[in-house]
């Protein structure tokens, strides 16, 4: 039996796969945390989509590594929060608005790059479409390098900034009578969500990475009410929807001779942690507040 259940796990296909889905989960869980107590998980939607041009652009400027194409996606992502904030803070404009108009006009530009891309010399050993809809099948040992160096980075700077980032997470109004930097530390976390989003857009792609940086944060909100534990397990969670969506994606593939596409699997394997932890959290889930609210019955 267990012969056979190790035996599932022996795929030398997965080694560089499931390790690199892992730290991207771990994280964009740690990002993630902050983004859904600070009610800003919809930036995540805006980075990943707005990274795009840049990818593009850095394609068409000669980089082909991956870490090249990290970072032109991540400057563009940047830029695009920049934009947003100085929107909201020098006009009128709602702040949803200015996050949608944002997001459509450098997705917009980014199809068109893309296009572009697409039919230069060399396009079809670096096909940018992946990044539209992500392959995490196709990681190899550059972008698992890229992913756990820039990873272990963000996670390093959390840990680091710890106290005020926590402060800013629960109480802005009061960061700032103490004299923190407020605006330095919204750019800071801003930095953290744009390279959580931007490394993992080859694996889960554009159009899934928000819900791989929300869900994990999501999920472990509902087991407890302090914010160390909330990170660690997101991190946790976050680990195991990348290993465990990789693994269940190849094996399903296996067994139905099927293609089955990793990316989603992955964001599949979050969702139903948050769906189970909606319904059985310890600290907000559903059966355990109706379990507390339910009036006891009276002794003899």
């Amino acid at each position: 039996m267990i012969d056979s259940v190790l035996s599932l796990f022996d795929v030398p296909a997965l080694w560089t796969v499931a390790p690199g889905a892992a730290l991207l989960g771990a994280a964009a869980g740690v990002v993630g945390c902050f983004a859904v107590l600070r009610r800003q998980s919809l930036q995540g939607d805006v980075v990943s989509h707005a990274a795009l041009p840049g990818v593009a652009l850095a394609f068409l400027l000669g980089g082909r590594s991956p870490l090249l194409l990290v970072l032109g996606g991540a400057v563009a992502g940047w830029a695009a929060l920049v934009l947003v904030g100085v929107i909201g803070r020098r006009s009128r404009v709602p702040e949803d608005a200015a996050l949608g108009g944002t997001l459509a006009v450098f997705f917009g530009l980014g199809l068109a790059l893309l296009r572009e891309a697409q039919s230069t010399p060399g396009a079809g050993a670096n096909p940018l479409d992946r990044y539209l809809f992500g392959q995490a099948a196709n990681l190899r040992e550059g972008d698992l390098w890229v992913i756990g160096g820039l990873g272990a980075g963000v996670v390093l700077v959390v840990v680091l900034a710890w106290t005020r980032l926590k402060v800013l997470a629960f109480d802005p109004d009061y960061a700032a009578s103490t004299g923190l930097p407020v605006r330095g530390l919204d750019l800071l976390l801003t930095t953290l969500t744009v390279v959580a989003v931007v490394i993992g857009l080859k694996a889960v792609g554009i159009v899934l990475m928000t819900a791989l940086l929300v869900a994990p944060a999501a999920a472990a909100r509902q087991w407890t009410d302090r914010l160390g534990v909330m990170v660690l397990l997101a991190a946790a969670l976050g680990a195991a929807s990348g290993a465990g969506g990789t693994f269940l994606a190849h094996h399903l593939g296996v067994r139905y001779r099927a293609g089955v596409p990793t990316g989603p699997t992955i964001v599949l394997v979050a969702s139903a942690f948050v769906a189970f932890s909606l319904a059985f959290g310890a600290a907000r889930g559903l059966v355990w507040n109706l379990w507390r609210r339910a009036p006891v019955a009276a002794g003899p």
